[in-house]
């Protein structure tokens, strides 16, 4: 019995290592907003003969957060890259999968509202902005009507939800579901922008039992219009079209800056300095999400993690490229992170 088991042990073993064999890059997937950050240090890392260069792919930032806890072994992602923060319910789906992670965090990136230059400039605070983009209001912003309800938004013009702001079409190109740049901005601008600050809108839910989270659906009336999680098509069409207008990180805007220009949020423009003093109020943390278990498996990931370090600075070709760098003091405890690969459990989440 004894003798078999160890045969077992043995072929086990085997059959790991033959799995191993048949992935030697790096496979990474999530945020869109990442992706460009991701990439260039996939591409740094390609530049050693040591290592293939890393794919990276996007998705979203629920894709990547799901797709490295889908379970061990090389058929799975060895990555996730989001910019929005893993949820408890999220790090207990990698439990049932025995995944095991470190939660490492990158940088910072502001959410911004762009528009072509060649349209107007939109100058807006977060309160309107919400307004016009949340699916639910209260009936008695719509008609001054008494019933204390919510109601789908019927807002159409800029104008209407406030007289100062372009009397055009509202039409916003933005990320789908899967995005974290999607909850981020719903929860900063809808939810705690517009309802956490709306009188009646905050009226009207605690008469509802509603909590203000119900605002962070975004309309589905064609206003809002999903534009998939490739960032550069909703540039694409900002630049067609003057009228619209686009949400996705300060890194799209900072190299389209020669046709686009940010929204004014709040009385504070989307620049990297207003951004790295946390002067601008729609700004996130960047992190990526490393699986335990592919270390020593997947050739380079300790590496791949370590030239993040090289670049992520002031002076980096990743500040250079639009991402917002951490403070000192932040970098040092990430890269000790980095080696020392602490845990993640739920009560960190809390």
């Amino acid at each position: 019995m004894r003798k078999s088991i160890i045969i077992s042990g043995v072929l086990a073993g085997m059959m790991l290592a033959g799995t191993a064999q048949a992935r030697d890059y790096i496979s990474i997937s999530g945020s869109s907003t990442v992706l460009p950050f991701a990439t260039i240090v996939a591409e740094r890392l390609g530049r050693n003969p040591d290592f293939k260069t890393p794919v990276v792919e996007s998705g979203g930032s629920s894709v990547g957060k799901k797709s490295v806890c889908d379970g061990v072994g090389t058929e799975f992602t060895d990555i996730g890259n989001a910019s929005s923060r893993m949820k408890e319910k999220e790090l207990a789906y990698c439990g049932t999968n025995g995944v095991k992670l470190t939660e490492i965090k990158v940088g910072y990136d502001g959410i911004v509202v762009a528009g072509s230059k060649a349209g107007e400039l939109l100058t807006i605070s977060k309160a309107d902005l919400g307004k016009a983009l949340t699916a639910m209001v209260p009936a008695s912003e719509v008609r001054n009507y008494k019933t204390d309800v919510m109601v789908p938004n019927p807002f159409t013009k800029w104008s209407e939800i406030n007289p100062d702001l372009p009397d055009i079409a509202i039409r916003v190109y933005g990320p789908p579901t899967t995005s974290g740049t999607r909850a981020s901005f719903a929860e900063m601008v809808n939810e705690k922008g517009y309802c956490g600050k709306d009188d009646e809108a905050k009226r009207v839910l605690k008469i509802m039992g509603e909590k203000a989270k119900i605002c962070r659906a975004m309309r589905t009336d064609g206003v809002y219009v999903e534009a998939g999680e490739q960032d550069n098509l909703i540039v694409q069409k900002l630049q067609e079209d003057p009228t619209s207008y686009g949400i996705f990180g300060f890194s799209y805007l900072d190299q389209n800056a020669d046709t686009l220009q940010g929204a004014v949020i709040s009385g504070t423009a989307p620049t990297f300095d207003n951004i790295a003093t946390d002067n601008y109020s729609v700004s996130r943390a960047l992190y990526f999400y490393v699986k335990h278990q592919h270390m020593g498996v997947i050739p380079g990931v300790a590496d791949y993690m370590n030239e993040w370090t090289k670049h992520w600075d002031e002076d980096g070709i990743l500040a250079e490229s639009g991402m917002i760098p951490m403070p000192a003091a932040e970098r040092a405890s990430y890269a000790a992170a980095m080696k020392d690969l602490p845990l993640l459990t739920a009560d960190m989440l809390k």
